[in-house]
């Protein structure tokens, strides 16, 4: 069992930046793609990013590309999303989430486990 917590969420506005962080905890996230998801209110939850078990591989949203970046530290056991040029249509609740695989190339994840999610709102 994976546990997820997600941290760094809050209200910015439109053009700023904000960087979310998501720490495991009981297992090492060594052998899993890890990814971001987000929800905003009244929508289905919509895939953002994912990174490959080692780091080498990354894949984004057409909606968040050339803005957004997830990266990694296995050593820390935590994943990150610096979102820059943060834009009104960014408002959601962020999820973290683990698939375990060690699949070199990532695509859209398919998570076996989720965290509780952190809100991001930004104002225009």
């Amino acid at each position: 069992q994976v546990q997820l917590a997600e941290s760094g969420g809050g209200l910015v506005q439109a053009g700023g930046s904000l960087r979310l962080s998501c720490a495991a905890s009981r297992r090492s996230l060594s052998r899993y793609v890890m990814g971001w998801f987000r929800q905003a209110p009244g929508k289905e939850r919509e895939f953002v990013a994912a990174i490959s078990w080692n780091g080498g591989n990354s894949y984004y949203a057409d909606s968040v590309k050339g803005r957004f970046t997830i990266s990694r530290d296995n050593a820390k056991n935590t994943v990150s999303l610096q979102m820059n040029s943060l834009k009104p249509e960014d408002t959601a609740v962020y999820y973290c989430a683990a698939e375990q695989s060690t699949r070199p190339i990532v695509g859209v994840i398919r998570p076996d486990y989720w965290g509780q999610g952190t809100q991001v709102t930004v104002s225009s």
